[in-house]
């Protein structure tokens, strides 16, 4: 099912109770709909954004909601709360739509400011035609609606020479400790029986980063996630125990599925191996502990993700980076293991998830610049790795670094039988520089993760 999305600008003016003039007054508002938006249906929406008004407030985080019923009840209702000098205030208004001013009824919109049941002012803001009727009709996406629950059902489908991974990384806010917790179906290209295995492991701040392994155990086809004796992980749980480690967590997730290989991959497993997150965040509750520590987990960031192919790459590196206010960066770069496209460069996968929209829009975009008809690139290698891309009007840079005492190092075999070795380090920093085109390049944002990226490099 598909929903809808877009942004709008409106530019007006307000006269606040108590004041002899009016004010200019900016909205820029983000609407989110479950549903697809048709005009002969009444269509609620959520709605977040920014409300300025000149001398008393520049608010980024006003959210209300909307109503669309251009024919059922002739309006599009706006109902905005936001904070202007300290007071709590509510914009409401509604655009009245009418076939005899088609035009100004749809871009003029009348409203008045209350603070709890007080009326407290009015005004006049209008959608401003010759300068924001493009980007308004281009901003429109009508996005799949997914229920991240479904993605954790296992895809195997007893094809020999197949591997699936279901695996989760967090940061416990209170110590900045990492966690990763991986969950592997293994299915031998020679025939013979499937096995599930995976292991547990922390990186502390301070001291030895220290893991523990469950399995090989025959695998038992479960319905939903994975499933051994002593691991679960599904119907948004992760509970078990290897060796002297100990977890029962609760996931909530956080946002909808983000696919870092194209949907369709995933979908239609033609590619060597696809990744993608059913939830492009999450928070964890609940307790993990090993040896003689317990983390009391409360809302820790994280995410869980889902592989599925033939086995790992000829060499690789993955980045997933929780960037602060619901934004996150995901990243695989991978060098293929078959013959004739071993000798590329690697293949980038990437992902920006900001202000609730995904940059590249298509993934494929990143990924074809290493056949030269892109510009993303990148450097494998440790302690430190990159990834540089660009698309027309915006660039990226990251900067990754695993530090030695805080990367893990682990042996497993792959379908085929070959040796695969991944370093792996949920304590990583990171360095992400994006720039806008605006003639030139121009900062858009930074973000910088001390010891709390999760990042990895690997090869076969």
């Amino acid at each position: 099912m598909r929903g809808t999305r877009f942004t709008e600008t409106m530019l007006g003016t307000v006269r606040l109770d108590g004041e002899p003039d009016h004010r200019r007054i900016r909205l820029d508002l983000r609407a989110v709909a479950d549903q697809v938006l048709l005009p002969h249906r009444t269509t609620p929406a959520r709605l977040t954004g920014r409300v300025r008004i000149a001398g008393h407030t520049d608010d980024p985080l006003a959210e209300g909601e909307l109503e669309v019923s251009p024919i059922a009840r002739r309006r599009i209702r706006y109902r905005l709360t936001f904070t202007a000098d300290g007071r709590r205030l509510t914009l409401d208004g509604w655009k009245s739509v009418t076939p005899r001013r088609p035009l100004t009824s749809m871009t003029v919109l009348p409203f008045t400011v209350h603070e709890g049941p007080a009326r407290v002012g009015e005004g006049v803001l209008r959608f401003p035609l010759a300068t924001g009727l493009l980007p308004f009709l281009l901003g429109f996406r009508f996005p799949r609606r997914e229920d991240p629950a479904e993605h954790a059902a296992p895809r195997w489908n007893g094809t020999p020479g197949r591997t699936e991974v279901w695996y989760t990384t967090l940061t416990d806010p209170a110590t900045g400790t990492g966690v990763w917790l991986h969950h592997e179906l293994t299915a031998p290209a020679d025939g013979s029986e499937p096995f599930a295995h995976g292991w547990a492991a922390v990186f502390p701040r301070e001291g030895e980063v220290r893991h523990a392994r469950f399995g090989p155990v025959p695998w038992t086809r479960p319905a939903d996630g994975f499933a051994t004796e002593d691991v679960t992980s599904g119907g948004g749980q992760l509970i078990g125990s290897a060796g002297d480690f100990r977890w029962r967590l609760l996931e909530q997730p956080q946002g909808t599925p983000l696919f870092t290989f194209p949907r369709w991959s995933w979908r239609r497993p033609v590619l060597p191996a696809a990744q993608m997150l059913p939830a492009a965040r999450a928070t964890y509750e609940g307790e993990f502990s090993y040896g003689d520590t317990t983390l009391d987990l409360r809302a820790a960031p994280g995410a869980s993700a889902r592989i599925y192919g033939h086995g790992n790459a000829h060499r690789w590196t993955w980045l997933h980076a929780d960037l602060g206010d619901g934004d996150v960066l995901e990243i695989v770069a991978a060098v293929s293991t078959r013959p004739a496209l071993r000798r590329l460069p690697p293949l980038v996968f990437l992902r920006l998830r900001r202000d609730g929209r995904t940059w590249p829009r298509r993934p494929e975009r990143s990924a074809i610049g290493q056949a030269g008809l892109g510009r993303f690139r990148a450097a494998i290698g440790l302690p430190e790795w990159t990834v540089t891309g660009r698309t027309a009007l915006r660039r990226i840079r990251v900067e990754v670094r695993q530090p030695p005492e805080r990367t893990l190092t682990l042996e497993y075999r792959d379908p085929d039988g070959a040796r695969a070795v991944c370093r792996n380090s949920e304590s990583a920093d990171a360095r992400v520089v994006l720039e806008r085109w605006w003639g030139h390049w121009r900062p858009e944002a930074t973000w910088e993760l001390d010891g709390t990226a999760h990042a990895e490099a690997g090869e076969r």
